[in-house]
């Protein structure tokens, strides 16, 4: 039997491969060399219609699959091509997504338009999966080849008719009973109420008070006098948390901090300042003495290598990307085989790879920092794809500066991410970090205070990812007398919960199991662009419309905003992937019950308001015949001003959101405005535009001055920037593809544009 690599030698045979990306193609074609004809598909080909359900609910909810406008001229492409392959091989990802693409591809090239079937043999087609754009792994795949695994498949057509039945259902209610425009989607709501929720738990939080009573003493009994990095003389009597910080971190040797715990053998917990008073006074004239001292090793084991949500987490908090951010800059990195497949919620490891791993550390770093055998890590997530791999690097001898060659479109936040993802691995295979914990508990007549400080004893994986953060204490003795240098008596008030960031979210949405981790971005995405929710340095902020469409939802279709009902949902799809629940029957349970809730609510519910803030300003239209009032409403594009009887009533005004006390840093006229791009992303720029047109994406610094010198090269480079970004979109998708997709986002920003100037 001839194998299918070296059919490629044999006069006349052609082998088709079709992959999702021409990047992805360019690489495979590469490995596989003449004989072998890659083609993208350039993502999905087929899909549900835009302008209608798609669904046919009246016969076992069977999906209308329809050919999407823009793939026209790449079905024709793949179906010449299929007509002269002798084997065809489907190599889209090792995915639900690219199981659904692979077999949508493989029906349009058996089946013609009227579904009518060629005489084709099935055995021509053919799936490759591989998890690495290597050659070893792509010549692997296409020489064991297997089939089509429709159980992924239905997985991900469940997904997809759920997914519309709820927003094609939903959506027209919020319409009817909230405001036009609006949507609504099965997970997305459901990130949508967490965030809210949060939202009002700040709100109703109420702040205690408490104080921290913190004494800076030294190894001897003597006092110490030092200044700071400015040679500024410094008192530890600091106005606040920060302040504090700063202080401790310029500590000379010999000095360490203290808290009081107890007063007279009971636990203190001073609420208010008479209950530090009295303590300050007796601790400024105490003798201080080393009551006991405690130490002990402690261990920290390596961490995991990725998958998906701890890689989206650790970019938000490690490099500030946002979900959708992460994953695009990995998908490149992955499709330029620098990275093994990046959508997994596995820690696997392969042999090979920890070998790999281990043989690096070893020769760099030594042996030391090599464990007796290879790590294993199990995944916490009873939905684990243990097939696949963790997100590591294919080779560990590239390092981050190194891949900037590889490609044209790689930049700092690719180094970045790869970096990450480089040192992640390593260390995943690197022995534990060794510290030295210290308690040291400090008797002051009836007071007793508590220090601790830790010392890292050995690296360990922490060679790759050094921590900046060891409290240090001196040596110190038992019965030792300790010298007082200075009090800080602190008022302080406990914090409300935090808002969201995208790692928060995303480890969130991760333990309650709503959405997969390869849908974290997308819905993070969706509701962010709708104008639910506003993320304001890297915080999500619930929008009035975005409170007031959770609320709705949540009064009137408890079930779908359930949290447990959700989770429930993903463990389903989970179940049809492996073959065990029929993907209809689930989309039946679903969907039969909300049918009913939604025609009684359409019927019944009462039209929910969007609250307003109200001005006292009298409505320069209608005031003097209809009494008409200004408030301040909020729309996609932010708030904005209208009458209360709007839309009876036309007048609307935007409202202009300043930098408190900032000028414009070029024209140093014009204040410093907010404003909203067409994509919906705030960036600030010069009230005077477009007489000046500074503008900048991120927050200016008050001492920052620019010269039209300057601002011209900057805007030079900016053009540069955008003529490379065109570029490499022609090459991607080809000029005419690139036009293409450079009109349609003209229109839609014009459409937006008239949406806007309507209100």
């Amino acid at each position: 039997m001839i194998k299918s690599a070296d059919k490629a030698n044999i006069k006349g045979i052609m082998n088709l491969v079709i992959v999702e990306s021409p990047t992805k193609a360019r690489k495979l074609a590469g490995y596989l060399g003449t004989g072998y004809k890659i083609e993208a598909s350039i993502g999905h080909v087929r899909d549900l219609p835009k302008s209608k359900l798609g669904v046919d609910t009246e016969h076992d909810f069977e999906p209308v699959y329809e050919i999407s406008e823009d793939k026209l001229k790449v079905v024709s492409t793949l179906r010449r091509l299929a007509q002269s392959a002798t084997e065809i091989y489907i190599a889209t990802d090792p995915d639900r997504e690219g199981e659904a693409i692979a077999w949508h591809i493989k029906y349009l090239l058996s089946h013609d338009d009227k579904g009518k079937i060629h005489h084709r043999e099935d055995q021509h087609f053919h799936r490759a999966t591989f998890h690495e754009i290597t050659k070893s792994a792509v010549l692997h795949a296409i020489e064991n080849p297997t089939s089509i695994n429709m159980d992924l498949v239905d997985a991900q057509q469940a997904r997809r008719v759920v997914d519309r039945l709820v927003g094609y259902s939903l959506s027209p209610v919020l319409w009817k009973k909230i405001r036009r425009g609006l949507s609504a989607g099965r997970v997305q709501s459901v990130a949508l109420r967490l965030i809210v929720e949060r939202e009002r738990e700040i709100e109703a939080f109420k702040p205690d008070e408490y104080w921290e009573v913190d004494v800076l003493l030294s190894a001897g009994n003597s006092n110490v006098q030092f200044s700071n990095s400015k040679n500024e003389k410094t008192s530890f009597k600091a106005k606040n948390t920060k302040d504090v910080v700063e202080f401790l971190k310029e500590l000379p040797e010999g000095l360490f901090v203290a808290r009081v715990i107890e007063v007279g053998g009971k636990k203190y917990e001073p609420t208010k300042q008479s209950d530090v008073k009295v303590v300050v006074e007796d601790l400024e004239k105490s003798q201080y003495y080393v009551q006991s001292i405690e130490r002990k090793e402690r261990r920290r084991a390596s961490l995991p290598p990725f998958s998906t949500s701890l890689l989206q987490q650790a970019a938000a908090n490690r490099l500030g990307f946002s979900g959708k951010q992460t994953m695009s800059i990995a998908q490149q990195l992955y499709e330029e085989g620098l990275i093994t497949y990046h959508r997994t919620d596995s820690f696997n490891l392969s042999v090979e790879s920890i070998a790999m791993a281990r043989d690096y550390v070893g020769k760099t770093f030594g042996g030391k920092y090599l464990p007796a055998q290879g790590k294993m890590f199990a995944s916490k997530s009873k939905n684990a794809q243990e097939a696949h791999e963790a997100i590591r690097v294919t080779n560990a001898d590239v390092k981050a500066e190194d891949i900037r060659s590889l490609s044209s479109r790689f930049n700092d936040q690719h180094i970045k991410l790869y970096d990450l993802i480089w040192r992640r691995f390593l260390a995943s295979q690197m022995e534990s970090a060794v510290y030295d914990s210290t308690t040291v508990l400090i008797s002051a007549d009836q007071y007793v205070l508590k220090s601790t400080g830790s010392v890292l004893k050995f690296d360990g994986w922490m060679k790759l990812f050094p921590n900046q953060g060891d409290t240090l204490l001196p040596n110190l003795n038992d019965k030792q007398e300790l010298g007082y240098q200075d009090i800080n008596a602190a008022q302080k008030f406990t914090q409300p919960p935090a808002r969201f960031n995208d790692a928060s979210l995303i480890k969130t949405l991760e333990e309650k199991g709503i959405g997969r981790p390869s849908t974290y971005a997308s819905i993070i995405s969706v509701i962010v662009e709708r104008g639910y929710v506003e993320r304001k340095e890297k915080r999500f902020f619930a929008s009035p419309v975005g409170m007031t469409v959770s609320d709705f939802l949540l009064e009137h279709f408890p079930q779908v905003m359930d949290y447990d009902f959700t989770a429930e949902m993903e463990e389903d799809l989970d179940r049809i992937a492996l073959g065990e629940k029929e993907w209809k029957k689930v989309v039946k349970t679903f969907f039969t019950p909300l049918e009913k809730i939604i025609d009684k609510v359409t019927e019944k519910a009462e039209r929910a308001q969007i609250p307003v803030e109200e001005t006292g300003e009298k409505c320069p239209l209608c005031y003097d015949t209809e009494k008409g009032m200004v408030v301040i409403r909020s729309g996609r594009f932010g708030k904005f001003r209208s009458c209360h009887r709007f839309p009876d009533c036309k007048y609307t005004e935007a409202i202009v959101e300043r930098l408190e006390g900032a000028k414009c840093p070029l024209c140093k006229e014009g204040d410093v405005i907010i404003k909203n791009s067409r994509w919906g992303k705030p960036f600030y720029g010069c009230e005077r535009y477009p007489d000046c047109d500074w503008a900048s994406w991120g927050k200016p610094d008050p001492s920052l001055s620019l010269t039209k010198a300057q601002w011209a090269v900057m805007q030079q480079e900016r053009k540069e920037r955008m003529e490379k970004r065109k570029a490499t979109l022609a090459a991607k998708n080809g000029p005419v593809k690139a036009k293409k997709a450079t009109t349609k986002k003209k229109k839609a920003v014009r459409k937006k544009v008239a949406k806007k100037k309507s209100k």
